[in-house]
């Protein structure tokens, strides 16, 4: 298994079928059997603290991406930044069956708070349209320089003091790598986020209507 951390509170894992072969489940197992699956997220969780020197402290509710590769699987793990007092936490996903969690292309959202035999809860399959959320739009403008080249139609929102980037592939030829790579880069600056477009549309304000980095890169 490879383990390579994204930023202060992702971290990205890489499992070839014959690694999960090797850990005594077979590709079925994960898929289909709920009680497995969640013995080999747990698994890999632990061996972050037991075999690597990368330092990722379970507290609070995870963000999983999963995305099924042609030799194996990736995973990216989001750790939740915990809410000021008063405040609700936003969950943007999650699932009502834990063998989902390794199904292609499966977005999920976990609380770690739960043993692996608990039950989660509200599932929601992964689309072609993806919102992430920043605290600030100093925030993009990093981002902005790393992904001016990317020809997705893109809008950016504000709303309540926070702005959000929306990306839809649904016209897109990439592949699903090329979309783990823009979402490992979005990762380190933005999170995602469970409020709809639609919801954007209607009570938020449009800042940007299409080419968000290329217009934040040329102005900033």
């Amino acid at each position: 298994m490879e383990i390579e951390r994204i930023n202060e509170n992702t971290v990205k894992f890489y499992l070839s079928y014959m690694d999960i072969e090797e850990r005594g489940f077979t590709r079925e197992e994960v898929w289909y059997n709920r009680d497995k699956s969640e013995e080999l997220f747990w698994d890999m969780m632990e061996e972050i603290d037991s075999e690597s020197d990368i330092e990722f402290e379970i507290e609070g509710p995870l963000w999983i991406q999963v995305h099924a590769m042609s030799g194996g699987i990736e995973v990216l793990v989001t750790r939740a930044q915990l809410p000021e007092e008063g405040e609700s936490t936003e969950y943007p996903y999650g699932i009502d069956d834990p063998r989902k969690l390794f199904q292609p292309e499966l977005e999920a959202s976990i609380d770690s708070s739960e043993s692996a035999n608990d039950p989660v809860t509200d599932s929601r399959m992964a689309t072609a349209r993806e919102l992430f959320v920043f605290k600030e739009f100093d925030d993009l403008i990093p981002l902005a320089s790393q992904l001016s080249d990317l020809d997705e139609t893109t809008a950016l929102y504000a709303f309540e003091e926070k702005y959000y980037l929306y990306i839809d592939y649904s016209s897109s030829d990439k592949e699903t790598s090329d979309k783990i790579d823009v979402e490992s880069i979005i990762l380190e600056y933005g999170t995602p986020t469970n409020l709809t477009i639609h919801r954007l549309k209607e009570y938020g304000t449009e800042v940007m209507g299409s080419n968000v980095f290329q217009t934040i890169e040329s102005y900033f």
